[in-house]
């Protein structure tokens, strides 16, 4: 499987395909301390390191990696960016979103998030998996809305700021009905 991204179309958010040009525009936003509080990441440390990770999106060992910057349509501010693990079955392992704060709960995520579902599963990748820290409500409630059913607790999934913590695990399934054998 190895889909050419192209761009998303919702009725107010455009998804563009992720690259190392949009570093200079989105370093800034990702600068947001309240971006960090429930994901493993932390900020990008300069422009140059964030081009370099974009420059690496595409085909990666065991799948491939692709990526959406978000603008609203109406007048084209940055809303955050949204990506998607595809490995080499056509499973999506792991669907990512990460939205700027001043544009929290206006729903602007949960259309991102569906309108790129709706293109994966169109592509015929299947199931769509996605994973929250427990505790991260919001996330939750954008994943449901856009149509994910919550499967299961994972333990100690991750790792925030040094201190071990579990995920909710999601799950959109495709016409093909396919499960991932994780």
């Amino acid at each position: 499987m190895s889909p050419a991204p192209e761009p998303i179309f919702t009725r107010r958010v455009t998804l563009e395909v992720l690259t190392a040009d949009h570093a200079e525009s989105l370093w800034s936003p990702l600068q947001a301390p309240e971006l960090y509080q429930w994901i493993s990441s932390s900020a990008p440390l300069d422009v140059s390191s964030l081009r370099a990770r974009w420059q690496s999106l595409g085909r990666v060992a065991g799948g491939t990696s692709l990526g959406w910057a978000a603008r609203r349509t109406a007048d084209g501010a940055w809303l955050g960016k949204l990506d998607a693990m595809i490995d080499d079955a056509g499973v999506a392992t792991n669907v990512g979103y990460l939205f700027f704060p001043p544009f929290w709960g206006k729903g602007y995520a949960t259309e991102a998030v569906s309108g790129l579902a709706e293109w994966l599963l169109a592509q015929g990748i299947a199931p769509l998996v996605a994973t929250v820290t427990v505790g991260n409500d919001a996330s939750c409630r954008v994943l449901e809305k856009a149509r994910f059913r919550r499967t299961g607790r994972l333990l100690d999934n991750d790792v925030i700021r040094g201190v071990r913590c579990d995920d909710w695990r999601y799950e959109r399934a495709g016409s093909t009905g396919r499960t991932p054998t994780a």
